[in-house]
């Protein structure tokens, strides 16, 4: 056996790989290392030239002073952390709600008997208006217009503002949920009916679960476009990352909270941003080797 066999893997037989395949492993070896190097090169001179150009710029230490402070950044780290925890809790019920509401929206969108005609016009023109519609004046409408109806008991910002992500997230989601659905071959269906499973477990057992599959790493974004814009719930005065940024901004007449709250966000943003980058990779991986049902 020649020596570098016994360093590198075998065949799945076990039986040692030729010398034109090892030769051609060290080649890719040798290849990937020259990739990865000349990325950081580059990645590094790039963020040097951005760092030159930015700092030598004449209004930089105006800008440094206003929003970069990281004196003031310190000093209110704590209370906008403190509203951050008030977002991550509104994210966590807004996403149950919208994972709830969504699939029901999606489910109605595939019926397809003239008897449920009404309730697909419904679910039409729910996920046309509030897909159209901007996600702060639905909170307008939610936060201030229905309370002011009198109808329902006092309930408090962080309330409406669920509301309103649960009515804007879920149009969006359930269309995403709806595409990944039809996307699933009619022979599964066909199958699963002919096993004499009903309509309603073909959806469940099958259709939902192959259709979830297929969209997941399009819903993790949508998960994280939600995260981002939980802080607009600010504006119904909940006191969050957002509003505890801008309450310090307004006592020192400085913008640092602001971008202290961004990079909050951000960091909590971050591992969902990268998994939906691995999630998107292993569909394409499976898809290229023809696993993907």
């Amino acid at each position: 056996m020649s020596p570098r066999t016994t360093t590198l893997e075998t065949n799945l037989d076990g039986s040692p790989l030729s010398e034109i395949e090892l030769d051609r492993r060290v080649f890719r070896k040798k290849q990937s290392g020259r990739s990865v190097l000349i990325s950081l090169v580059s990645t590094i001179v790039l963020a040097v030239l951005v760092w030159v150009t930015v700092v030598n710029t004449p209004g930089w230490a105006l800008v440094q002073q206003s929003f970069f402070n990281v004196k003031i950044g310190w000093e209110y780290l704590g209370s906008i952390l403190l509203g951050l925890w008030l977002n991550i809790q509104i994210l966590f019920f807004a996403a149950i709600g919208v994972a709830i509401f969504a699939t029901l929206i999606a489910i109605v969108r595939t019926l397809r008997g003239p008897v449920f005609f009404p309730l697909r016009v419904i679910a039409t023109v729910y996920t046309d208006l509030f897909r159209g519609m901007p996600l702060i004046i639905v909170l307008y409408l939610v936060g201030f217009g229905i309370p002011a109806l009198g109808v329902f008991p006092r309930m408090s910002p962080e309330f409406w503002g669920t509301t309103a992500l649960i009515l804007t997230y879920s149009a969006y989601v359930a269309e995403v949920l709806r595409a990944g659905m039809e996307a699933v071959h009619p022979s599964q269906r066909l199958a699963a009916r002919s096993l004499g499973l009903s309509h309603a477990q073909t959806l469940r057992l099958v259709v939902l679960p192959q259709g979830v599959r297929k969209v997941t790493p399009a819903l993790v974004n949508d998960f994280v476009s939600m995260q981002k814009d939980v802080g607009l719930v600010s504006v119904l005065g909940a006191v969050d990352a957002v509003r505890a940024a801008q309450i310090a901004s307004a006592d020192t007449y400085n913008f640092t909270p602001y971008i202290v709250a961004g990079l909050l966000f951000v960091a909590i943003s971050w591992p969902l941003i990268r998994l939906t980058d691995y999630l998107s990779a292993r569909a394409q991986k499976r898809e290229q080797i023809g696993g993907t049902v």
